[in-house]
C-alpha cells in the first residue's frame, strides 16, 4: 500500500473565529471554507461541532473526525478499497477519496494526495571541521523575518483503547511497518511511502479517553520551531511540553495546548528510516522521551546587578 502520509485531520470545534485565529497565528494559510494549509497543502480542516457533515467521533468528546491519508496514485487507492471491503464498509465520497474506519472506530480517508513538491531548503548549520555549509555573508537568523509556515503535515497522535489491536490493523492492512515502541504503550508506525520516523503513534488508554493526544506540522529547522514557538506564546498561546528534542525519531518539539481538544505540536528534523531499520523498545520514561527539554522565557539582557545564580525566572 504507497500511502505516503497524512494529507488533512479533520476537527470539530465549538469556536469557529478563535480556532481559525489560532492555525493562522501557528502559521498556516487559511485557503477559506475551513481549510488551513501548510506549504505543501496538506492542511487542518475545522466546522463547527453541530455540522450535521462531520464524520462520527470513535468515542464521545473527541474532536478529531477524521485522518485523511495520501496515496501514491489511483492504483493504490483502489488496492485500500479492495482491502478494506472484504470485512468493512468503503464510502466513494464525491471527490473520488474513500472513507471508512480503524479497529479502534477512527474514520478514516484515503485520496490521491494533495502534496505539492516543495524545492525549499532545510536549516543548515556551520561547524569547525566542516565544510561551509551557509554561505559566507548569509545570515543564520532573522528577527524580523516574517510570518514562519509550516511545511507539512507530519503525525498524529491517538489515544486506543487496545495498541496492539490497532498496529495489527495499520501493520496488516495497510501496509504500515513500526519503527521503534514504547513497551506496554504503542508503536510508531510508518507507511510504505515515506521515510518520515513516523505518521502516526498509538497510546494505549482507558477507553473513554480514545481520541487525538496531539497532532503537528514538520518545520523547516529548529530554529523555526523555536522562533516560531516564542512568537506564538508572546501571542498568548499556551505552551504544555518544551521546547526539546525527542529520543525516538530524533525531531525537536515544541507542544502547545489548542481548541482541538488535544495538543498540537512544531517539529523539525525527523529521523528518516528505511526498511532495513531496526525497531527500538524501551520503557516509557522521561530519559526515553526527550534527551533535553529547555523552558522558554520572555527575552532580558545581562547587565550590572544582574543574579548571577544562573536563574533570572
Amino acid at each position: 500500500m504507497n500511502i505516503i502520509g497524512l494529507d488533512a485531520l479533520v476537527f470539530a470545534v465549538d469556536d469557529l473565529g478563535a480556532a481559525s485565529q489560532y492555525l493562522r497565528d501557528y502559521g498556516l494559510h487559511d485557503a477559506g471554507q475551513g481549510r488551513f494549509e501548510a506549504l505543501d497543502g496538506t492542511a487542518v480542516v475545522i466546522a463547527a461541532e453541530t455540522d450535521p457533515a462531520l464524520p462520527a467521533p470513535p468515542a464521545p468528546g473527541c474532536r478529531l473526525r477524521k485522518t485523511l491519508m495520501g496515496v501514491a496514485d489511483a492504483a493504490a487507492l483502489q488496492a485500500i478499497a479492495a482491502e478494506l471491503g472484504r470485512d468493512r464498509e468503503v464510502r466513494r465520497l464525491a471527490d473520488g477519496s474513500i472513507e471508512s474506519v480503524d479497529d479502534e472506530g477512527f474514520v478514516i480517508g484515503f485520496q490521491v494526495t494533495v502534496r505539492k513538491p516543495l524545492a525549499l531548503a532545510g536549516e543548515i548549520s556551520n561547524a569547525p571541521g566542516s565544510p561551509v555549509q551557509r554561505p559566507v555573508n548569509a545570515k543564520g537568523v532573522d528577527a524580523q523575518a516574517p510570518q514562519i509556515r509550516p511545511r507539512t503535515l507530519s503525525h498524529v497522535v491517538y489515544f486506543v483503547a487496545d495498541a496492539a489491536r490497532a498496529e495489527a490493523f495499520y501493520v496488516q492492512r495497510l501496509g504500515f511497518r513500526c519503527t521503534d515502541r514504547f513497551v506496554d504503550v504503542g508503536p510508531f508506525l510508518q507507511p510504505a511511502g515515506t521515510l518520515d520516523h513516523h505518521t502516526h503513534f498509538f497510546i494505549g488508554a482507558p477507553a473513554f479517553m480514545k481520541g487525538c493526544e496531539h497532532f503537528t506540522f514538520h518545520f523547516g529547522g529548529p530554529t523555526e520551531v523555536l522562533q516560531n514557538g516564542s512568537r506564538f506564546v508572546e501571542k498568548g498561546y499556551q505552551a504544555f511540553w518544551g521546547p526539546g528534542r525527542h529520543e525516538l525519531g530524533s525531531n525537536w518539539f515544541w507542544y502547545f495546548n489548542s481548541p482541538f481538544g488535544c495538543h498540537m505540536e512544531m517539529d523539525a528534523d525527523m529521523d528518516q528510516h528505511d526498511p532495513t531499520w531496526q525497531p527500538r523498545a524501551k520503557p516509557l520514561a522521561a530519559d526515553n522521551s526527550q534527551v533535553f527539554l529547555l523552558r522558554h522565557r520572555s527575552k532580558w539582557m545581562p547587565g550590572p546587578g544582574t543574579p548571577e545564580t544562573g536563574d533570572y525566572a
